[in-house]
């Protein structure tokens, strides 16, 4: 008769086991979740009144001073790390039930040209001009997606792959917040100078200014004519978000290998660099295309993605230092400025070279 005993130093694994140890892990994290989703709340109360800025960005920043004035307890700090990665992935997956890959082809080769052109000159020009200034590696990679592709939401989906330090999040979303909120008080005005058609400043704005709340707020400050154009323009530069972290998460995971490794076929090492949450990212988008999503629920889908990322960022800014982004100093915000200034007038300049400017 076969003996039921566990080996040594192996305690038997039983569902009651588990099932305490899946209780202590909630225990541990409520504490921080608890913190970081109550300051995402009067965030998105306060966004309210202040669309320009947004919640997200208020939560970070707002994290950000009651960590000045109080550094988070060591038992808040599980429940913070929770929020800053598994609940920023779940933001990113909840976002694509909001978008559609019909959109896309919407747009048209009016925009796509401008859109991919914007995204090149940002990404590269990160790189560059981020090495010129000396920027670290994380940072100038950040504000480069963040720049390029869509704001906080990028940023958010990019530190999930790479893994940054809270520091250089909460840099980056703060460099991105300058520039959108000058954005949306200049923009309006210089296509109004320029003489852009709403449609062509719609474009404008989807490329060249980072959060949607900003695009919105720019398009509307324009004319209402511009919003629609705008929204749909910066939905398609958002679904850029899986090739590009999807490389980032390639690109990072041969770095890592060691040199007396071998390499392997691409499609192992692709199948092992492959960030779960933008496989159901996907998903959630080929989901929305096919009808999957009702029409009723994406208003609710995309209030419960914007909570999700404004909680990620609230933990985030909760556990940042101020002490670590004086550090920094002013040359990541160099590239910012440097970044905004040459994607706005890229998109100019396409859109005059395809004839959609006026």
């Amino acid at each position: 008769m076969l003996s039921n005993v566990q080996p040594a130093g192996r305690p038997a694994a039983t569902p009651g086991g588990r099932a305490e140890g899946a209780l202590g892990r909630l225990a541990a994290l409520l504490p921080g979740l608890g913190v970081a989703g109550g300051l995402a709340a009067v965030a998105t109360v306060l966004g309210h009144l202040a669309p320009v800025i947004g919640a997200p960005v208020i939560a970070i920043v707002g994290g950000m001073l009651v960590a000045v004035v109080r550094a988070p307890a060591a038992r808040l700090r599980p429940g913070l790390a929770f929020s800053s990665r598994t609940v920023l992935q779940a933001s990113i997956v909840v976002l694509g039930t909001d978008l559609s890959l019909r959109q896309v082809v919407a747009t048209g080769a009016r925009s796509l040209p401008v859109l991919l052109g914007t995204l090149a000159v940002a990404l590269a020009g990160a790189a560059v001009l981020g090495r010129r200034l000396s920027v670290a590696r994380d940072v100038r990679t950040l504000i480069g997606v963040g720049t390029g592709i869509c704001g906080a939401s990028a940023i958010a989906a990019t530190d999930a792959v790479i893994s940054a330090d809270e520091v250089d999040v909460a840099y980056a979303v703060t460099t991105i917040f300058t520039f959108n909120v000058a954005a949306v008080l200049t923009f309006p005005a210089v296509g109004h100078l320029l003489g852009l058609h709403a449609p062509a400043f719609g474009v404008w704005a989807g490329t060249a200014v980072n959060d949607m709340s900003s695009v919105v707020a720019a398009a509307t400050a324009f004319g209402h004519g511009a919003t629609s154009s705008a929204v749909v323009v910066k939905l398609t530069r958002t679904l850029m978000i899986v090739p590009i972290t999807l490389g980032l998460a390639v690109w990072r995971s041969r770095g890592a290998r060691s040199g007396n490794r071998p390499a392997g076929s691409t499609l192992t090492h692709l199948r092992r660099a492959f960030p779960l949450f933008i496989a159901w990212f996907v998903v959630a988008v080929v989901w929305n295309t096919v009808g999957g999503v009702p029409a009723g629920w994406h208003g609710a889908l995309s209030d419960v993605a914007q909570f999700l990322i404004t909680m990620a960022l609230a933990a985030i800014g909760l556990s940042a230092r101020f002490r670590d982004i004086r550090r920094a100093g002013l040359r990541p915000l160099a590239l910012g400025a440097l970044l905004w200034v040459l994607v706005a007038t890229t998109s100019l300049g396409l859109q005059a070279a395809t004839g959609t400017l006026h």
